[in-house]
């Protein structure tokens, strides 16, 4: 795993961004594995103002979203459909037809997640992933289990991601308990992944996530196995780690 130690939300930003810039003019036709939420708002921001400048083109590319709400349609104001028409897809050329987020009121969910990742494998898997890390080490909505869930799945929400999420809503009883979400088989796959993470309060869940065991009580922490990780992290994140002992396990960079 490569650690890219950053000073500030906005360094992680475009840090994040120059990888997917190269990404898409090394293969046009990537298929990017994307996530919703505030921590990669700036990745969208910077990939956006990119095309605006003419020097990446999403015409030829493929998005497959992480997750989404059980419940809403894609136009309630907090779906995850509508978060990425309003930060991303609209603003960009990515063709309407392979932009592909799952659905949370599919009358057969346990269906509509096999055939998501059927349709993941179909386009040739996911070349770029990035994922952002809950304060509980969820990655997508893989929340703290006794098992790693393989598959694209329905899971329940814990309380802990329920509360963080519930600054979005009206009220905290408006928060859905149910999601269906990308399994942590479907994004280790990727041939490549982008861990976020920003602020002190993803601080924790950082460190267990390099310095502790692999298991699925903390999913974040599967991604020691995989080969091809760049984690970019800020100090307010960065916070709780022994970046010296961590130099004997990981390629680590820090801020100029």
């Amino acid at each position: 795993m490569n650690i890219i130690i950053v000073k500030d939300y906005e360094e992680m930003s475009r840090k994040a961004a120059h990888l997917f810039v190269a990404q898409i003019l090394n293969k046009p036709n990537s298929v990017l594995g994307l996530a919703t939420g505030s921590t990669p708002m700036g990745l969208y921001k910077e990939l956006i103002r990119f095309f605006n400048e003419g020097m990446i083109s999403f015409q030829s590319a493929t998005a497959f979203n992480l997750d989404e709400y059980v419940g809403l349609e894609k136009e309630h104001p907090q779906s995850y459909w509508r978060f990425m028409q309003e930060n991303f897809f609209t603003k960009v050329d990515l063709p309407v037809e392979r932009q592909f987020i799952p659905s949370g009121v599919a009358e057969d969910i346990a269906a509509e997640s096999y055939n998501y990742d059927k349709n993941i494998t179909s386009k040739g898997g996911i070349d770029l992933q990035v994922l952002g890390i809950g304060r509980n080490g969820h990655i997508g909505f893989n929340e703290p289990d006794l098992k790693f869930e393989a598959r694209t799945h329905v899971v329940k929400l814990d309380e802990q991601t329920i509360e963080d999420n519930a600054r979005f809503f009206d009220d905290i009883s408006m928060v859905p308990t149910l999601a269906i979400s990308m399994g942590v088989k479907t994004i280790m796959q990727s041939r490549s992944i982008i861990l976020l993470a920003s602020g002190k309060e993803k601080g924790e869940a950082i460190k267990k996530m390099l310095s502790g065991n692999i298991t699925p009580e903390l999913p974040a922490s599967v991604l020691q196995l995989h080969p091809s990780v760049t984690a970019i992290i800020d100090l307010a994140a960065a916070s709780m780690l022994d970046i010296e002992a961590l130099k004997d396990l990981y390629q680590i960079s820090m801020p100029s």
